[in-house]
Formats: C-alpha cells, structure tokens, sequence
C-alpha cells in the first residue's frame, strides 16, 4: 500500500508528540525484562529444561520450573503454565469451575465480563449446556461507576449481605467490548484489600488478559488470589503457538489444578510434548513484545483522534493494557478498519474480512488478524461487534514498525472511504 502524504504527516507528529510516553513504556519494558532474566538465573535455566516429555508428563522439570519462574516474575505463590488450554475462556473457565461450588455466589465487580463468558455463566445460553447455573452457581453483578472507578459502596452491601455465600469477586481487568477504562493493578490491588477485610475466606479473581507486563506489578503481587489469562496475548511473547496460564495462592492454584486435571493428580501431569522451550523464550520476550504493542496503541490514538474520532484511551492518557478502542459510530467504518488492518499484516493480507456469527458471541463480529498463530492478539489484530457505538478494539504488533504499518494502513482505508 502506498501512503498518502497525510497519512506519513500524521505519523510524523505523533512520534514526536509520543517521545516522552515511549521513553516511559521502554522503561518499564526494562524493569520487566530484569524480573525475567532474574528468575530465569535464578532457577538455573538450562537446554536440558526444553527437553519433550509424553504420557502422564510425571516429573517434567522444565515445566516445573517455568511455573516456578511465573510465579517469581508475576510476585505470587505459585503458578500453572499449560500449552493444554485453548484460549482464554477456556483458562478462565478452568479458573471459575476450580474455585465455585454448588450454592455459592460469583460477584463481577467491575460490570459484565467479556462476551464469551456469558454461556460459561449462564448469563445466556440453554439450560443443561454445562454453565456455572446449571451446576448451582448464583452469579450477580455490581456497574463501576460513571468514572469508571469500582463502586465501593454497594460491593460493600453486598459483601456484609451475603458474605458467607459469594465464593468469588470477579475483576475484568480490561475492557473487553465494553466502552470503559481499563482497571489499574493499583485499583485492584484496593479492591482485594477491601474484599477481604470484609469477608476473608472469599477469593478475589482478575481476568488479566491483555494487561500482563503493561505494569510493574501483577495483581496477584498486591492480594489478588487468583489471576487468568492466555499465552497467545501478552505473556506468550509471540513465541507461544497456543496455552494459558494461572497464577496466584497456593489454595487457589491447587484447586485450579484439580479442575485441569484431575482431584489428586492436579499439576503433577500434563506432558509438555515439545512446547516448554517455546513458551520460556515467550516469556523472555513478553515485555518486550508487550511493549511494542503498547507503543502501536498509542500511535494509533494519536492518529484517530487527529481524524475526529473517538480514541479510549487517548493518547494523551496512561493505560493499563494493551487494547484501545476507536468509537466508529458507522458499520461501515467499523469494517473498513478491520480491512485496513488486515490488508497491513504479514499473514493473509489479501484476505477482506466481513462480519459473521462467531461462535460464543450475541452480535455478529467483523475480526481482522494476519497472524502467525491463528487468534494470537498479541499480534496486530482488529475487531468489534456489530452494534451500535460500532466500536473497533483492536491490540498487538510484535514489532512496533510492523505495528505502525498496520495502522497507516488502517487509516488510509478509513480517510478512503470517506
């Protein structure tokens, strides 16, 4: 794609404008990379660890220690790092099924959790299809407030109300497709001191996805119990071909544990059949890589606002993970930056995306991702429901120059149609 002249002006400005912010991001991408390569020294990281084990995967030592490793980095009790788990949703129904029991109360604090959560609820769906309803779990749900800050007081009532009963306070750390800000690990961190001064026994559960290494800090590193998320996003590096990850307390992991595998064998199986030295290398790459993409979002904040759109976060704001979302108000702006994304990636360019009904999703979906791992949005991907605001969230770019094209590319599309 050639760029038109405003496009590479619009560039220009913003990479001035951003100096200062990338200084920052590479900062803390440092800071990060010296708690990995620490651990790794640490846990005496050798080429033996990468070895393949098949079966019942009893006594695999790389595997071990890379969970180790994890919950060094992540500033937590333990961990369970599995190239098993298929996506995100899937990590986070492990999660949701290993700690609720018939009888309790699942309470999501910071609003409605990500789409693909709603059949794992049953918030949606036909009974009998194996949701956390079907088994007994009450699920209730608490609106942050028009700030976007978390609603202290009726978590509060809640709490003091039903203590005893709400087994889990639920924190969505991103937005999902939902138009608010993303939570800061310092806010989380509060609320989980909040929740257990009123009710210690029950667990406080983040869904990281997208926020793994934007910070200094993990969740779990400030009284989280539990924290969630995929290897192909931020903490897989781009090196992971596909996986999930938990990390927190050692009862909460254990239980996890009983639920990814089984009661008793817990997370003493799981053959690694080959993965384990794709998934360190994706962990010494993580805050690098999630630095790039950070750097790509705020690019692309600048560029959109400049053009009269909608950007959360703007790009003069700080941010707590890796997506950003444009507000299109029109379909077929929404579409036309999707196509422009993918027509700027390195895998399928050619390809034009057109909305469909995604399974697990109540709108139909337009998603634009050339990617070397198929639905890795550490990589420069795009999409959004067909529904009014007609909002784009789109995140990654392993590289940030790769990154950057993706967005001109974007951009380009867009001022074409209109």
């Amino acid at each position: 794609m050639v760029f038109s002249n405003e496009v590479l002006d619009l560039v220009a400005e913003a990479e001035i404008a951003l100096r200062d912010t990338f200084d920052e991001i590479d900062r803390v991408s440092f800071k990060n990379t010296q708690k990995v390569m620490r651990a790794f020294a640490e846990h005496r990281v050798s080429d033996a660890m990468f070895g393949s084990t098949s079966g019942y995967g009893y006594d695999d030592k790389g595997r071990d220690v890379l969970e180790e490793i994890w919950a060094d980095v992540f500033g937590c009790e333990a961990a369970l790092v599995r190239h098993s788990i298929a996506n995100g949703t899937h990590a986070l129904t492990i999660g949701l099924f290993g700690i609720l029991r018939p009888g309790d109360i699942m309470l999501s604090v910071a609003g409605k959790p990500y789409d693909t959560l709603e059949e794992v609820i049953g918030i949606v769906g036909e009974a009998g299809n194996g949701s956390l309803k079907d088994f007994g779990v009450e699920y209730r749900q608490i609106e942050l407030k028009d700030d976007g800050t978390f609603d202290y007081e009726s978590v509060g009532r809640e709490l003091k109300v039903n203590g005893q009963k709400i087994k889990m306070v639920f924190i969505q750390r991103s937005k999902g497709y939902l138009n608010r800000r993303t939570l800061t690990v310092d806010e989380i961190g509060e609320m989980a001191r909040f929740v257990k001064s009123l009710s210690p026994n029950t667990f406080v559960v983040v869904d990281n996805c997208y926020g793994e290494f934007v910070e200094e800090r993990e969740p779990v590193s400030v009284g989280a119990d539990l924290c969630i998320g995929s290897l192909i996003k931020n903490p897989g590096g781009g090196m992971a071909e596909t996986g999930g990850y938990f990390a927190g307390t050692k009862h909460a992991i254990e239980l996890v544990s009983y639920r990814l595998t089984s009661p008793g064998t817990g997370a003493e199986v799981g053959a690694t059949i080959g993965q384990n030295k794709s998934l360190y290398k994706g962990l010494f790459y993580a805050p690098h890589t999630t630095a790039q993409a950070l750097k790509t979002g705020y690019l692309a904040a600048y560029i959109f606002e400049k053009m009269g759109y909608n950007a959360s976060p703007k790009w003069t704001e700080k941010r707590s993970d890796i997506i950003q979302s444009v507000i299109t108000g029109d379909p077929e702006v929404l579409c036309a930056f999707c196509r422009g994304i993918q027509a700027g990636s390195p895998v399928d360019a050619f390809v034009t995306p057109e909305p469909w009904d995604m399974p697990g999703y109540t709108d139909k979906v337009i998603m634009a991702a050339g990617a070397f791992t198929q639905g890795s949005s550490i990589e420069l991907s795009a999409d959004g429901p067909i529904r009014p605001p007609y909002t784009v969230y789109f995140q990654g770019g392993l590289t940030y120059e790769s990154g950057k094209i993706g967005i001109m590319s974007a951009a380009q599309t867009v001022m074409e149609l209109k």
